[in-house]
C-alpha cells in the first residue's frame, strides 16, 4: 500500500441532521456543473461487508454566501453522462465491474 496514500474525507449532513462520511474519490466540472463521486466510509466491519460497492454521485451548488451543498443529481439523463465521465476516469485507478443487464429470450 502507497504510505503516502491520504484520501479526502467528507462528512455530510442529511436533512434529518444525521452525518454520513465519504471518501472522495474524484470530481469533476462539465458545462451542466460541479460534481463529486463518494464512497462511503464505514466504521464497523459489518457495514463494510454489507455495502454495495456502488460510488455515490453528487452536484456541487454553491450559495450566493459561498456555502456549499452536494446534492442528489435529479435529471436521469445528465446522472448517466456524469456516470460514464467518472466511470472512464476512475477506471484508469480502480478495477471497477460493469453491470450488465441479462436478458433472456424465449
Amino acid at each position: 500500500m502507497n504510505e503516502n496514500y491520504n484520501p479526502d474525507i467528507v462528512t455530510v449532513v442529511d436533512e434529518e441532521g444525521v452525518e454520513h462520511t465519504f471518501e472522495e474519490l474524484d470530481r469533476i466540472e462539465t458545462e451542466t456543473g460541479r460534481y463529486v463521486a463518494l464512497l462511503p466510509v464505514y466504521d464497523e466491519a459489518e457495514e463494510i461487508l454489507d455495502d454495495d460497492g456502488e460510488l455515490i454521485l453528487l452536484k456541487v451548488q454553491e450559495e450566493a454566501d459561498g456555502e456549499i451543498f452536494l446534492e442528489p443529481i435529479e435529471d436521469e439523463a445528465e446522472f448517466n453522462t456524469v456516470g460514464e465521465l467518472f466511470e472512464e476516469r476512475l477506471s484508469d485507478m480502480f478495477e471497477i465491474e460493469e453491470e450488465t443487464d441479462s436478458v433472456v429470450e424465449q
